[in-house]
């Protein structure tokens, strides 16, 4: 119930991310009850269970196949497909092999690191003959972040929406068959006991995005480390103030951290795009020593199908004023961060 509470300090916000697991615990519980001989006490605490596992549930049956969704065909006038992989490589992973392997087996048109390093950015310049177009931020914080791409990146920027030592990156690209369309990659800051204690830079850094994101024509990806899950208030807002379409909506989870724990791993690496791209394929991969999972992506581009169009939804003025609030206040918060950050 912490979550419902809208405060920014991380102990109200963490407890969404296990939401999955919460709801597993309500029902192994609620199951546990039926063979506990009947009492007044216990008929309450298994109606109060219920009441919980179906509140959990109504949230959560939305990332599951269960969830009916529109399917759609790739059709003539449709862009290739396309790929691309999106990593947190944890910066004090020293297995660069595995991740360049990674890349080498699944050759991605695309893809981005995030906690990517100077040593990180000097293991994979043995990749840079295959992937000869970069954008690079190199940072020694666990916040640095490396595009390669195969297809020529018009133009380029970083973003610093609340804070100089959090980039988000802008890459405008345009394939050989001459389908335009942008890639962001984000990485915010996550509200916890050990790294920031509200989730305010975290939302700002978001919905900053997602404002600059409603302003671009062309099709849009939102990728990377959002340190939220997709049913929080704020990722909700991003969303709707992007205007853009979470794509594990009917599909699943796609859970990435941590990737060495199977039952406790939330999905905290997520990725958004704008109706004119559609989704074949969004799964995690193979772990490569990092504590996140990769995630991969198969899609293509197509202006003539509006089939997602109805997936679209927008904030009104009262959840405008909100993001913009949170953007200010995630401004205004001072993140206590070492500029070079090491393993403890």
């Amino acid at each position: 119930m912490l979550p419902k509470i809208q405060n920014a300090h991380w102990i109200f916000r963490v407890p969404e991310f296990g939401k999955i697991q919460i709801t597993y615990a309500v029902l192994f519980t609620f199951i546990l009850g039926l063979f506990i001989s009947s009492s007044g006490n216990l008929l309450y605490s298994q109606g109060l269970l219920f009441l919980m596992f179906v509140h959990h549930g109504i949230t959560l049956v939305k990332y599951t196949p269960l969830y009916p969704v529109k399917k759609h065909t790739q059709k003539h006038q449709s862009s290739q497909k396309l790929h691309f992989i999106s990593a947190n490589v944890y910066q004090f992973n020293k297995e660069y092999n595995r991740f360049i392997s990674l890349i080498e087996k699944y050759s991605p048109e695309m893809f981005l690191t995030m906690e990517s390093n100077g040593d990180w950015e000097q293991a994979m310049r043995i990749l840079e003959k295959d992937y000869p177009f970069q954008h690079k931020v190199t940072l020694e914080n666990t916040y640095g972040m490396h595009f390669y791409s195969k297809i020529k990146i018009k133009n380029a920027q970083t973003h610093y929406f609340v804070a100089d030592d959090i980039p988000s990156i802008e890459v405008h690209l345009k394939t050989e068959d001459g389908f335009s369309f942008v890639f962001f990659g984000v990485h915010p800051p996550p509200p916890s006991p050990t790294e920031e204690e509200t989730s305010k830079e975290r939302d700002g850094d978001l919905l900053s995005t997602a404002k600059r994101v409603k302003d671009i024509k062309d099709p849009v990806i939102v990728v990377g480390d959002f340190n939220n899950v997709a049913w929080s208030k704020s990722s909700i807002l991003f969303r709707k103030t992007s205007h853009l379409i979470d794509p594990r909506i009917g599909h699943s989870f796609v859970s990435t951290f941590h990737a060495k724990y199977r039952l406790l791993r939330f999905p905290i690496d997520l990725m958004f795009h704008s109706e004119d791209i559609f989704i074949k394929a969004l799964k995690t991969l193979e772990n490569f020593g990092s504590d996140h999972l990769p995630v991969y992506c198969e899609f293509f581009i197509d202006h003539h199908n509006d089939g997602q169009e109805d997936q679209i939804e927008a904030a009104t003025s009262e959840e405008k004023a909100e993001a913009e609030e949170m953007i200010q206040e995630g401004k205004k918060e001072d993140g206590d961060r070492d500029e070079v950050v090491t393993e403890d």
